[in-house]
């Protein structure tokens, strides 16, 4: 009896001892560096696949609550090849907007030949007058050719045309992901089950999603519709097609207006000179900037639950690991990775108020 006492009593001793790591705390934070580095550096070598991939499953998600409704009045097959062809329509009207904006830039040029070399005739002589060394204003001359520029926009056209391969591969990811949309829904459910906080992350993601899409294209609308008046006001060429491609560039949070500001600068430059370029630029600023550096920023971290800070970092970082689409997906692949790595887990949870405007329900 003494004996099975003693053990007894061993084993308790044993068993309340407190369990300790296998390794140190800081081993265990460089190893988890070291993973986020390979699981980028992946990222990156797998750029080619899975920004497209992405992009089929936003537009999947975003056409979701019209499956849903159609589902109501038609059979399942229908609703997915309505859904299909809406999506294809939406992804190639866009495509060809790019592509006709940067055409259209591109055979606007030649036509301001003479312009060009006016502007840079009077930019040489203002910087004479300045004290600028001949040999300087010689560089700076040279530096800026119309035709340097029509090489670019040349080349810029040539690599738009050159993604149609991946254009082709999100229209059939986004066949195959409309197809399998209908039983998504109760595919989750089941799994709520086994693991409700991954489906809400899920479902969250989604909903926010929609969400940063509605925003941004309201506030396209409104921005391309007094960027298409002030132009037209102004007398610069082709104003409806600055106006779409402010539109569409509205998709990149923060510099968006940047990129589609370029185009109506320049040929406001040759059209006008330096002062319609000013005027132009003026108005971007005034319209762009307060409405999309300053007013949609914090909109759609209301909406998404991302702070301005974090969107702007999030638009560097995925275009950096992605490509071009990473700085159009740069919302919605941090609200996937926020969904996987903070909302599904309790314990990371505390995470939340660092990176939202919001209060943590």
């Amino acid at each position: 009896m003494a004996a099975t006492s003693g053990k007894a009593e061993w084993d308790v001793v044993i068993t309340s001892e407190p369990s300790r790591p296998v390794l140190p705390r800081g081993v265990l934070v460089l190893g988890g560096l070291a993973a986020t580095v390979i699981v980028i550096a992946g990222m990156r070598s797998a750029a080619d696949i899975l920004a497209p991939t992405f992009l089929a499953l936003v537009l999947t998600i975003l056409a979701h609550p019209m499956r849903r409704w159609l589902d109501a009045w038609m059979p399942s097959w229908a609703s997915s090849l309505v859904c299909t062809v809406a999506i294809y329509a939406l992804l190639l009207g866009l495509a060809l907007a790019v592509v006709v904006s940067v055409a259209r830039f591109a055979t606007l040029l030649p036509e301001y030949t003479d312009e060009a070399s006016q502007r840079i005739d009077d930019l040489t002589a203002w910087l004479t007058n300045a004290g600028v060394s001949q040999e300087q204003v010689e560089k700076v001359g040279s530096s800026f050719s119309l035709g340097q520029l029509g090489s670019f926009v040349g080349a810029l056209l040539t690599e738009l045309m050159g993604l149609v391969s991946n254009l082709f591969f999100i229209l059939a990811l986004v066949l195959f992901m409309t197809m399998d949309g209908g039983s998504f829904p109760r595919q989750l459910e089941r799994a709520r089950r086994a693991r409700p906080a991954l489906v809400d992350a899920v479902s969250d993601f989604a909903r926010g999603t929609r969400r940063y899409l509605a925003v941004s294209t309201v506030f396209g609308l409104i921005v391309a519709v007094f960027d298409t008046i002030a132009l037209a006001l102004l007398g610069v060429p082709a104003p409806f097609l600055w106006g779409l491609l402010a539109f569409i560039t509205n998709y990149i949070p923060n510099i968006g207006f940047v990129i589609g500001l370029i185009p109506p600068a320049i040929l406001a430059l040759l059209e006008g000179g330096p002062g319609l370029m000013l005027a132009v630029i003026a108005i971007y600023c005034v319209l762009n900037v307060v409405i999309q550096s300053v007013i949609q920023p914090k909109v759609v971290g209301d909406a998404v639950g991302l702070s301005t800070t974090l969107s702007f970092i999030s638009l560097v970082f995925w275009a950096w690991v992605i490509g071009p689409l990473g700085a159009l997906l740069a919302i919605p692949l941090t609200l996937f990775a926020k969904a996987l790595l903070v909302d599904v887990d309790p314990t990371t949870r505390w995470m939340r108020p660092l990176i939202s405007n919001k209060d943590d329900p």
